[in-house]
């Protein structure tokens, strides 16, 4: 497939806006009343807008850039040859400032006095800034007040699309409440909220959505569902069970594992790729295909050994088992060398691997494609693959691999049903012991 490249994102510049108070410039009255919104003083605030004078202020639009910073680092710019930077105006008002740093009464006092609730000059409104930093309160007290659930950003945003984190759980419950669009699409992306919740990890945000209706397979620009969307996202080790329980709620709600996004890849790919183990697993227990292939012609076994030595932390392993368990190709044995290097520093995904085979030729290429670091920590793993250079391998391993070629992807299915010993149904589906023989 030829290389289509990314839709370029054009946005119109902003006009310069002379209608508005500079913080940096502020004096008086109109400094104290920016300061006590700061840090929500709501007394100070109010007995300054109570004024006739200074009424004004509610819905003042303040520049909170400082002209000159920009024009000293523009300067330097200049001398240092590179392309100058755009002055850009930084507005926001009073109710950004209180719903976002979450002073409710502040927030309030403003909105009883006819504050514009869905004022936006900087491209957003204060409820989406509310949403954005996790403040249920003052969403709730915004929406009240008649803020609009489903106002777009300049940047083609809904509220729910700000709703990235567990905190913002009971902000997104608000704006459904008040008729936030379940399935409304990003301006860029076409991602819906489900797709947010998805590629953040928020099972919660994910069920919530589900109930008010969410559509649990829909496609983004890029091809992309919300389950591909969670199995694509960088995982650290500590955030694989958040994305695994958003796929556990997505499955269930019936999304389809065979889906695949522009580039034919599948949510297996995916997962594979970012090393989830428990997904992996959720996703081949729902019938996804170990041996899809996508359009550069790789499959899910590819994409792990690729990421093997990043991702020792994920037990890189389990999945490489699991696909081999599942009837997943092996790896042409002229490149084990190469695979050896890259995943040395994983010994039992290299146990796993060679054990799916029933001859191995090991050469002097073998030896050095180990790292020093690998083979002093894990020395009596690699001596024994080494020694199968002199040695063939055990009849008992040769037994072993003649029923799995037998069984071929039925092997995860037909021997846990196997009257045999624990001990030797777990031989057969490859249980690592740290040697090969």
């Amino acid at each position: 497939m030829a290389y289509v490249s990314p839709p370029l994102k054009w946005h119109k510049p902003k006009k310069y806006r002379s209608d508005v108070i500079a913080t940096a410039k502020a004096s008086g009255c109109v400094l104290q009343f920016w300061n006590s919104l700061i840090v929500g003083d709501e007394l100070t605030a109010l007995s300054i807008v109570d004024d006739d004078d200074y009424e004004y202020l509610i819905d003042a639009i303040y520049d909170t850039s400082n002209i000159e910073e920009w024009k000293n680092f523009r300067f330097n710019y200049r001398g240092l040859r590179l392309w100058s930077l755009s002055y850009e105006q930084e507005l926001t008002t009073p109710l950004h400032i209180t719903a976002s740093r979450g002073f409710t009464d502040c927030l309030r006092l403003l909105l009883q006095r006819g504050a514009d609730v869905d004022l936006a000059p900087g491209g957003t409104t204060a409820l989406h800034e509310s949403c954005e930093n996790c403040q249920p309160e003052c969403t709730k007290l915004l929406l009240i007040h008649g803020a609009n659930a489903n106002a777009v950003t300049e940047d083609g945003l809904m509220p729910l699309h700000f709703c990235t984190s567990p905190e913002s759980l009971e902000c997104a419950k608000n704006l459904l409440q008040y008729g936030a669009a379940i399935n409304g699409r990003t301006l860029d992306e076409n991602d819906t909220p489900l797709h947010v919740a998805a590629s953040n990890g928020l099972p919660g945000h994910a069920q919530l959505y589900l109930r008010y209706g969410a559509a649990v397979d829909k496609q983004n620009n890029e091809g992309l569902t919300p389950l591909i969307a969670a199995c694509s996202q960088p995982q650290e080790a500590r955030e694989l069970e958040r994305f695994f329980k958003v796929c556990q709620v997505l499955l269930e709600a019936g999304a389809d594992v065979h889906t695949v996004d522009q580039d034919k890849h599948t949510p297996l790919h995916m997962a594979c790729k970012n090393a989830n183990p428990d997904v992996v697993d959720l996703l081949l227990a729902n019938g996804a295909c170990v041996n899809d292939m996508e359009y550069g012609g790789e499959a899910p076994m590819h994409n792990i050994l690729k990421v093997v030595c990043y991702k020792l932390s994920h037990q890189p392993e389990r999945i490489v088992r699991a696909l081999l368990n599942h009837g997943s190709i092996r790896v042409w044995p002229g490149a084990l060398p190469v695979v050896l290097k890259y995943c040395c520093g994983s010994p039992r995904t290299v146990e796993v691997l060679l054990n799916a085979y029933s001859h191995l030729k090991v050469t002097d290429a073998w030896v050095e494609s180990v790292s020093s670091e690998a083979l002093k920590e894990h020395k009596g793993f690699y001596e024994s693959v080494f020694s199968l250079a002199r040695t063939p391998r055990s009849l008992q391993h040769l037994a072993r691999f003649r029923i799995r070629i037998f069984l071929e992807d039925r092997v995860h299915k037909v021997v846990p049903e196997l009257d045999l010993p624990t001990a030797i149904k777990n031989y057969l589906l490859l249980e690592y012991r740290d040697y090969v023989h």
